[in-house]
């Protein structure tokens, strides 16, 4: 009860599970088609590419505005996934290595840049450390407001292309052939990713980011073979991760919110792999074991090859 009350009246707490949980959702969605797409490392490479944004920004304007953060972090991701779309299909080098640069060479160049800016004396910049692992407890008014702006923008256009996103997930050589903007699909579904990434940054960092685009997502696929029904699943399960992060930290004292947003989420996909309806373990265990016991069991009497015994008259 104490902690119901202070999520309703407690102004940080209330701040910090609303600011996840839209997180959650945002993210949750997004990642579905992320993930079955086999590109749940792309926001990882994008939240790494984020951080020069932050930092670049910060050193443009000498502003801590969120939407300045933001707007700077939504443009070195945007460039760092289109290098990484040039490399991959212009040179020789796979995806796996491609995402592997452009995550690391982007990263190096914010740490450095984080690096000098700490080094100027510039009192303004205390505070942009945090975007590394995120601060969901210093999370504002303000913030989530713009956190629910982007996302619920994000959510819309997702909407309204359900049914292009879905194809373009599932069979994009069949969306090709309905002359289909297979690219610029492509192009817009990494932009919402971008969005998701960058609403993130200051609840939990550009480490732990991709996290939130996976777990919730790959969750969600252990109960349901619908597309729908698992965005609806991980939406749930990342708003429900964000809440009981927030919750946790809040109730034991210094732990960090972000990461154990992160380890709630976890949670929920162990219990999803152990239990899921649709592929989980334990269901799948006990389906092969009632189908050998139904190769083990006695053939059927045959009526022609054992005929029934007539009584003597």
């Amino acid at each position: 009860m104490d902690l119901l009350r202070d999520l309703l009246f407690d102004y940080t707490l209330r701040n910090v599970a609303l600011g996840s949980a839209i997180l959650g959702i945002v993210s949750g969605v997004l990642g579905c088609f992320a993930v079955l797409r086999r590109q749940g490392l792309v926001g990882d490479a994008l939240a790494h590419a984020a951080l020069p944004g932050v930092c670049l920004a910060f050193l443009l304007t000498g502003s801590k505005t969120p939407i300045v953060l933001m707007a700077g972090a939504a443009v070195t991701g945007w460039i760092g996934m289109l290098v990484l779309l040039r490399i991959v299909r212009h040179t020789r080098i796979d995806s796996n290595s491609a995402l592997g640069t452009v995550l690391t060479v982007f990263f190096g160049f914010g740490v450095v840049l984080l690096t000098v800016i700490q080094k100027s004396r510039n009192a303004g910049q205390a505070g942009l450390d945090k975007f590394l692992f995120g601060q969901a407890a210093a999370l504002t008014q303000e913030q989530v407001t713009t956190m629910a702006i982007l996302g619920g923008i994000a959510l819309l256009v997702v909407a309204a292309l359900f049914k292009e996103f879905k194809l373009l997930s599932f069979d994009p050589e069949f969306a090709q052939s309905l002359s289909l903007p297979t690219r610029g699909l492509d192009l817009l579904l990494t932009g919402l990713l971008v969005i998701a990434v960058v609403i993130g940054l200051n609840t939990v960092g550009v480490v732990l980011m991709s996290a939130l685009l996976v777990a919730p997502a790959a969750a969600a696929r252990q109960w349901t073979n619908s597309l729908s029904h698992m965005i609806g699943y991980s939406a749930l399960f990342g708003a429900g991760s964000g809440v009981a992060g927030a919750l946790i930290s809040v109730s034991q004292s210094r732990l960090p919110t972000g990461p154990v947003i992160v380890l709630s989420a976890t949670v929920i996909v162990i219990v999803s792999v152990l239990f899921g309806s649709a592929r989980g373990l334990v269901w799948e265990w006990v389906r092969q074991s009632r189908n050998r016991r139904g190769l083990q069991a006695p053939p059927p009497v045959s009526p022609v090859l054992n005929p029934p015994r007539q009584e003597a008259a």
